[in-house]
């Protein structure tokens, strides 16, 4: 019994302290609709400590918080976008983001004054899939910075002063819905090609590099060359600004692409690229590129098959060849050579290894006979289409009168003992024009219909319906033609 009876203490508890988490007034001068919390440029210098919890989109731009605090917005369940764009923002402490929504999914904090990306900046956020980080003073990124972010689509880092990034981290942490990555207006001197060589391809597609200090290099040409050839939208909407210092020297900076004549003398094939999946149709020649972080003189190259076959040049059998760079040739691949291909690279005491995935397709079964039966039928069009035009033209039924008919001998001096008066024998096939006269309001013929035959009229004469001959209307016959409205008169 006394069990039962704290039971309703409990419940009443539980209900005060979630009433007043829901009921948690809107801050002051902050504009509350809906699930959307709205305080932008209101000089506030830190979080507000009470937010309503049904917030789904909270603005606080335009601020001067200088600062998140662990358990800044904790209670806020129901948030999915928070914007902290303008404020002063240096640093965000460990566990900012703790007991908040983990369906946040679009945090802006650009146009601020971040240094340096922590691990511990962003634990809490595996849902996160826009990150707005433009704008700030980044002059590092910890490997480990963007791990957490497992569900993240879009990071936007361009207009910072990063000097380099962590690109392998991309690889190995499995950002594998990564399909943007802005790191333009940067500082970046070098690319690490091997790194972003083995990028997942959607990714290569949204990588913007433009407007770095990239210095000039034969192997970065040839890198925004192949995104060129390829349509990427980083390379075709910023083509002018891909440029690079030359010997490293300010001032000197020239076009990838508008300064062509400047890396004529690179050696196109001692800088390949290679991607980490291959798709080839089965006899189709391949040439497969050892693309890794080692180079140079004394570089040992050999390849591992995936029947675990140890290639190294000149090659094994006249179906694979290898060469002196590290580049794996293969005559006519089958669908069994499909599997994973290992580059090894020895320089001294390192070594490095690059993996590609070749996938042979099979030879797709096609009749020798398609495309004759497609030409022909393209023929046989195009003769239909010409006669039918040539019928249309000169074999067109010409407007001339059809012959007339003799007429009988004694329909002339029997049409001549009748009164006038009972229109015409019979309409022309398709004429438009109403018989000469109707009389009464039964036998009425509208003017803009197209009459085909019309019986002879009768007429009423003492009060019986008398049959009427029919008559002439003079001398001469007005025939219609059917392909013209025009009657012809003939004598």
């Amino acid at each position: 019994l006394t069990c039962m009876a704290q039971w309703p203490v409990v419940v009443l508890m539980v209900c005060v302290r979630m009433s007043a988490v829901r009921g948690a007034a809107c801050p002051p001068r902050c504009l509350c609709t809906a699930d959307i919390l709205s305080c932008p440029a209101l000089d506030l210098d830190r979080v507000p400590a009470a937010l309503p919890a049904y917030a789904a989109t909270l603005d606080l731009n335009h601020n001067r918080i200088q600062q998140l605090e662990p358990g800044a917005f904790q209670g806020l369940l129901q948030l999915e976008v928070l914007r902290l764009a303008h404020n002063q923002l240096s640093a965000i402490r460990p566990g900012a983001f703790r007991n908040s929504s983990g369906r946040l999914r679009h945090l802006d904090l650009s146009s601020n004054q971040l240094l340096v990306l922590k691990q511990s900046d962003f634990q809490e956020l595996a849902a996160l899939e826009e990150l707005l980080l433009f704008n700030n003073r980044i002059k590092h990124v910890e490997s480990t910075a963007l791990s957490g972010l497992t569900g993240l689509r879009k990071a936007y880092l361009s207009h910072n002063r990063l000097t380099n990034f962590p690109f392998f981290s991309i690889r190995t942490d499995g950002h594998r819905q990564l399909t943007l990555l802005d790191l333009s207006s940067n500082r970046l001197p070098k690319l690490p090609l091997a790194d972003i060589s083995g990028l997942p391809p959607a990714l290569q597609e949204g990588l913007y590099l433009h407007n770095n200090s990239l210095v000039c290099d034969c192997a970065m040409f040839s890198l925004f060359r192949l995104w060129e050839q390829k349509g990427f939208a980083s390379v075709r909407f910023f083509r002018q600004e891909h440029v690079c210092l030359v010997a490293g020297v300010q001032r000197s900076g020239i076009s990838f692409f508008l300064h062509q004549r400047y890396f004529e003398p690179c050696n196109m094939t001692a800088t390949p690229q290679q991607e980490a999946s291959v798709s080839v149709k089965a006899g189709a020649p391949l040439l497969l590129h050892c693309v890794t972080s080692l180079s140079g003189r004394g570089a040992v190259f050999f390849w591992l098959t995936p029947q675990l076959e140890y290639v190294a040049p000149p090659g094994n059998n006249g179906s694979i060849r290898m060469f002196a760079n590290g580049s794996l040739a293969m005559a006519a691949p089958q669908e069994r050579d499909s599997g994973i291909y290992v580059c090894v690279v020895q320089v001294r005491r390192l070594n490095d290894s690059r993996e590609v995935n070749v996938t042979v397709l099979p030879r797709p079964a096609t009749d020798a006979t398609e495309p004759f039966n497609t030409g022909f039928t393209t023929l046989l069009g195009c003769v239909v289409s010409l006669l039918l035009v040539l019928v249309y033209l000169y074999l067109t039924p010409c407007r001339c009168p059809p012959w007339p008919r003799p007429r009988p001998l004694g329909a002339t001096a029997q049409s001549q003992g009748k009164e006038g008066g009972a229109g015409s024998a019979q309409s022309s096939i398709l004429t438009p024009t109403p018989p000469a006269s109707t009389e009464g309001p039964s036998r009425k013929v509208s003017s803009n219909k197209h009459v085909v035959f019309l019986e002879p009229i009768r007429e009423q004469q003492n009060g019986r319906l008398g049959a009427e001959s029919q008559q002439r209307a003079g001398e001469t016959d007005s025939y219609m033609s059917v392909f013209s409205d025009t009657p012809i008169m003939l004598p």
